[in-house]
């Protein structure tokens, strides 16, 4: 057993039941240096978990393969164990806290013989930040090891400041075995336990289970929010940037967006797109009124099929060096990895997910799995923001939220009123073009299709087509704030939704931008005072209807 790096009395006691309970041979702090991560490395290459890949190509890269049952989340195996039922929600599977623990005690009961627990602090958030939240996870997988080193920030410093309340998780693989595969989260005892899996989402506890599940509860008692959102800032030539969150379920697009490069006019003209996070924020009111909001990940678990120089060579670049892969193609002639999507070249000396021979000019299967992965250091992004360091995040602008659908169709249908935030948008056009997060004037984006206010007046006011006339410049869209019913926001003639006569071009006033890009559509929401506080947390956005 390797010394201990903190003295706090409930971590080291919560330790020693896990341990007792699990009994593995021997336990290893993980301290973050680069030595100790270099000879975990060095260890799990010689069992055969992970495969070193060319060093000149993809230094510091490794190759995973996980088990074949065992590729993705699994929600009908994920729990929330609250002592209400309702309290796990309505989409939520659940379970007595009691009934679980006894069933998760057998299996883990002896799960570490033979295997070696590492002991895991680490971070959600910049180590000191006011907004961090700590965690311990103890895990039997070297693999994860080196994830949550990619993923959060780990080791001495954190052990250094964690307190009482931290996050505890263990994660054992056991037997991979998908019937008794279980990730469960236990919001009222701020504990997080995962077996049977070897899998990224189901095991890098710091992810979803962290910082969305527990993490939404921790939010709930303590007045601020976890969600599944994006963050980017754009900036002006002036130099000016305005930062906006936007909500996408998983492979929809938040990375491609978090990481867009602006349409060369608009990039030779000044504009530039900064990556915050591209997959979870957390969202505050700060201390000066406004949306704040902070990435709580140290680095991107993004998919891999579909990454390439053309739809995102921000991620790509983020993945020549220091990346873990898990279940891509090895191909053998260089020692490097592909997946579909990549290029039009799939290697012929390869070996595919299963860890099979594989010939990609001839195979009718495909190489790389559908949900395969790279864990990347958000520091190797090239567009990564120069706050992605900020103890105390960004200010938010916009909200955007989005989605995969068959047809065109609103994401937002109807809302009470302006205050509650809505309209209804059916949106065409085409291109993925940067979206202005508030500013009226020379935006990047013209806007396309309409709005209308969900309430009688409101929609009795605005009409399909934007007021180009004098006192209206077309950015702004619905009925104002405040105005009697049927009046034109342009000050023009009732039906006219432009500007008011008497505000200035660059006011913050009426719905956003709308744009349908590549398949996917984005509502561009105001989160000022102007509607309902301050968006998501004040009354303004909601979530889509």
């Amino acid at each position: 057993t390797f010394m201990a790096l903190t003295s706090n009395r409930a971590v080291l006691a919560w330790i020693d039941e896990m341990a007792a309970m699990t009994q593995p041979d021997q336990l290893v702090w993980i301290d973050g240096s680069e030595a100790q991560l270099e000879e975990l490395r060095k260890q799990a290459c010689a069992s055969g978990e992970i495969e070193k890949l060319n060093e000149e190509k993809l230094p510091g890269c490794y190759l995973h393969r996980t088990a074949v049952n065992d590729v993705a989340r699994v929600a009908d195996r994920t729990f929330i164990c609250c002592r209400k039922q309702e309290d796990a929600g309505p989409t939520n599977n659940w379970m007595d806290p009691q009934e679980m623990y006894a069933k998760l005690k057998k299996l883990y009961t002896g799960a570490m013989k033979g295997r070696t627990m590492y002991v895991i602090p680490y971070s959600m958030g910049v180590v000191g930040s006011p907004f961090a939240k700590y965690g311990i996870e103890l895990t039997d997988s070297i693999y994860v090891v080196l994830n949550m080193a990619i993923m959060t920030r780990v080791g001495q410093a954190v052990a250094d400041v964690i307190g009482d309340d931290f996050v505890k998780g263990l994660h054992a693989k056991a037997d991979i075995d998908p019937a008794n595969r279980y990730i469960v989260h236990f919001p009222e005892d701020n504990t997080i336990m995962s077996v049977n899996s070897g899998y990224g989402g189901n095991v890098l506890l710091g992810k979803k289970c962290f910082a969305l599940r527990i993490a939404s509860y921790l939010g709930r008692q303590q007045g601020w929010m976890a969600e599944h959102m994006l963050i980017l800032g754009i900036q002006n030539p002036q130099g000016e940037v305005r930062y906006l969150a936007a909500a996408f379920p998983s492979a929809c697009g938040k990375t491609n967006l978090a990481m867009l490069i602006p349409p060369e006019h608009y990039r030779k003209a000044g504009w530039k797109v900064w990556c915050v996070g591209d997959d979870i924020a957390w969202l505050r009111i700060g201390e000066d009124g406004r949306l704040w909001a902070m990435n709580p990940e140290y680095g991107f678990f993004g998919v891999a099929p579909g990454t390439n120089v053309k739809s995102n060579p921000n991620a790509l670049a983020t993945t020549r060096q220091g990346t873990i892969f898990t279940n891509v193609v090895h191909n053998l002639d260089d020692n490097t990895v592909w997946w579909e999507g990549l290029d039009k070249n799939p290697p012929e000396h390869a070996v595919d997910w299963k860890g099979r021979p594989w010939n990609g000019k001839t195979s009718s299967e495909k190489g790389a799995h559908p949900n395969s992965r790279f864990t990347a250091p958000a520091k190797n992004c090239p567009c990564i923001s120069p706050e992605f360091e900020s103890p105390r995040g960004v200010p938010i602008s916009a909200i955007v939220f989005g989605g995969r659908r068959a047809k065109t169709a609103p994401l937002v249908y109807q809302s009470r009123d302006w205050a509650h935030g809505g309209g209804a948008v059916p949106v065409h056009g085409g291109g993925a073009l940067p979206v202005d997060g508030g500013d009226g004037g020379d935006a990047p984006l013209r806007p396309v299709g309409w709005a209308v206010p969900a309430d009688p007046a409101g929609a009795a006011a605005a009409l399909p087509g934007v007021c180009a006339g004098p006192g209206g410049d077309g950015h702004h869209l619905g009925q104002r704030v405040g105005q009697p019913a049927g009046a034109g926001q342009c000050g023009h003639s009732p039906g006219h939704p432009g500007r008011p006569a008497d505000e200035p071009p660059h006011s913050r006033t009426g719905l956003r931008r709308f744009v349908y890009a590549g398949g996917v559509q984005y509502g561009v929401y105001p989160a000022d005072p102007h509607h309902g506080g301050h968006g998501a947390l004040r009354g303004g956005v909601r979530r889509p209807l």
